[in-house]
């Protein structure tokens, strides 16, 4: 009995030890582009000069790229940056607020991330707080582990409602050919490793 439990407690450590947490998504943010587009699960703040009861101070972007706000209702968000909102919004309190004055600011960003999944020591989501290749996400990601097909790994992406697939080779990039397999990422790609 002694040992079935010193076995188990050993498995769970090792288990432990094993499965690490995957990089936050979500990035604090200081200063953001001006053509930053705002996506799901970024957080915001709307605020309505002089309307302390028409402002919100953390607000997320839902998964139907909504944010519901008072008198309002339902406004789409994701696929706006900050100042479209704003224009949008402004035109929205109109109805119920002589000449508003609207801001809305980006809390956190949670919308830029890429995925890999497959034959990596910490599959997952990860924020691209930066430019990021290939390369750096498998870096990221703790590397391949020892099952991995490094000939064929897949990163999936979609621009204007298409999907489009791109083959990555890592014994040949790790070698220095084929170089431009190394691609920059973009928000929502999936890095598939077989």
């Amino acid at each position: 009995m002694k040992f079935i439990l010193i076995a188990l407690t050993l498995f769970l450590t090792d288990y432990a030890v094993a499965q690490p947490a995957p990089d936050e998504p979500v990035k604090e943010i200081s200063e953001i582009p001006e053509d930053f587009i705002i996506g799901l699960e970024d957080v915001l703040t709307v605020n309505v000069w002089k309307e302390p009861e028409l402002s919100v101070k953390e607000i997320t972007v839902r998964p139907d790229g909504k944010i519901s706000l008072p008198l309002i209702g339902e406004i789409k968000a994701d696929g706006l940056t900050p100042r479209q909102l704003d224009d949008v919004l402004t035109e929205k309190f109109k109805e119920y607020v002589a000449a508003p004055m609207v801001s809305v600011v980006v809390l956190k960003i949670a919308s830029l991330t890429v995925s890999v999944q497959g034959e990596v020591m910490k599959p997952g989501i990860y924020y691209l707080g930066s430019p990021m290749t290939v390369l750096e996400l498998l870096a990221r990601a703790g590397g391949l582990n020892e099952w991995a097909d490094e000939k064929n790994i897949a990163i999936i992406r979609t621009e204007g409602g298409k999907s489009k697939y791109y083959r990555f080779n890592y014994k040949e990039v790790s070698k220095g050919r084929g170089l431009q397999q190394n691609i920059v990422l973009k928000k929502g790609d999936i890095v598939i490793v077989p």
